[in-house]
């Protein structure tokens, strides 16, 4: 995106501040990053950068938004962990608003290239009900039966992409993202993942805090995890290619959630007490990204180790919880 200006929405969110990072050494012309969030409360911000909190729902923020630009990356979304997303369904669908509005304001300028992000939580949940998953293919996301809420409102953008870019000449790119990892996030509240939800209690449990950890559902269920740098390259890869369909952008190294539990304990050094909650919210019982397309599309795929990408994340959310000086949950998400 050398000589380019860049639109990033979410810019203060997790992915968002990783992207401004990363795009403020690349050679952009310009950067533009909003957020509904309060400009003290982004996860990352940077003096050199045009920062504008803004609520993208409004058709005439996203006019303005895209004013000027070459490049928009769309990334702004209501959404969290499965606690949250399970329990907040009527917002994360609201931000179907933003995307409608973004979309109709950069077909009507001449934007170059739309990325928006999807999520893996597009995909039919008749393929994800074993922990011994079979990777889902970007096919396996029809006959629809996405995620309630969040899954709904990314494959219904997905297809408003595809109409915008087939019907009005709007270049769309679109990648389904698995559950993204890495330090500069959520890690309490609520919104956080499991990755870094995990990583809290570890550490809470590593500075004077109980010896055991609570895991939502049996610690059966798998996934894969993506550290935040292989997201990032995905981004650049897809906007900068020709391919128009979605696209997995995820790690295929599947473990179960009592495995992730385990690689954190010992990236720490110690060893809990496991509680389990089999009624908590806890999501499909399996999911794994299959990266046939992307390999033969781009000749690419996310290439971090788990056990390497949680080392960082480990530290920094450590870190964060040293800083509050906690020895106590502050939420029970996990």
């Amino acid at each position: 995106m050398k000589g380019k200006t860049v639109l990033v929405t979410g810019a203060g969110g997790f992915i968002g501040g990783h992207l401004v990072a990363d795009l403020r050494g690349r050679g952009c012309r310009a950067i533009r990053a909003i957020d509904l969030k309060p400009l003290p409360d982004w996860h990352q911000r940077f003096d050199d950068v045009e920062s504008v909190s803004s609520d993208l729902r409004e058709r005439d923020a996203c006019e303005r938004a895209v004013d000027g630009v070459d490049r928009v990356v769309h990334l702004a979304s209501d959404m969290g962990g499965i606690g949250y997303i399970e329990s907040h369904k009527t917002a994360c669908m609201m931000s179907v608003l933003i995307d409608a509005h973004l979309l109709q304001a950069a077909s009507t300028r001449s934007v170059e290239r739309f990325f928006f992000a999807s999520s893996a939580c597009v995909y039919a949940a008749d393929r994800q009900g074993s922990p011994d998953v079979t990777a889902l293919r970007e096919a396996d996301a029809y006959p629809a039966m996405p995620e309630d809420g969040y899954g709904w409102q990314k494959l219904y953008t997905e297809r408003l992409c595809r109409h915008f870019r087939e019907d009005l000449g709007l270049p769309t790119r679109v990648a389904r993202f698995h559950n993204i990892y890495g330090p500069h996030g959520a890690w309490e509240g609520g919104r956080e993942k499991a990755p870094a939800a995990i990583c809290r209690k570890v550490a809470l449990a590593t500075l004077g805090g109980p010896d055991e950890i609570e895991i939502w559902g049996d610690g059966t269920q798998t996934r894969s995890f993506t550290a935040i740098d292989d997201c990032i390259i995905g981004i650049r890869k897809l906007i900068e290619s020709d391919i128009t369909e979605p696209l997995n952008v995820g790690s295929s190294e599947l473990v179960t959630i009592d495995e992730l539990v385990g690689i954190v304990e010992e990236i720490a050094g110690v060893r809990l007490r496991r509680r389990y909650l089999p009624d908590a919210p806890k999501g499909v019982a399996g999911r794994n990204s299959d990266n046939t397309r992307i390999r033969d599309a781009l000749g690419w795929e996310p290439t971090t180790r788990l056990r390497d990408g949680l080392v960082e994340t480990y530290r920094w959310i450590r870190e964060q919880c040293a800083r509050r000086g906690s020895t106590t949950e502050r939420v029970t998400r996990p």
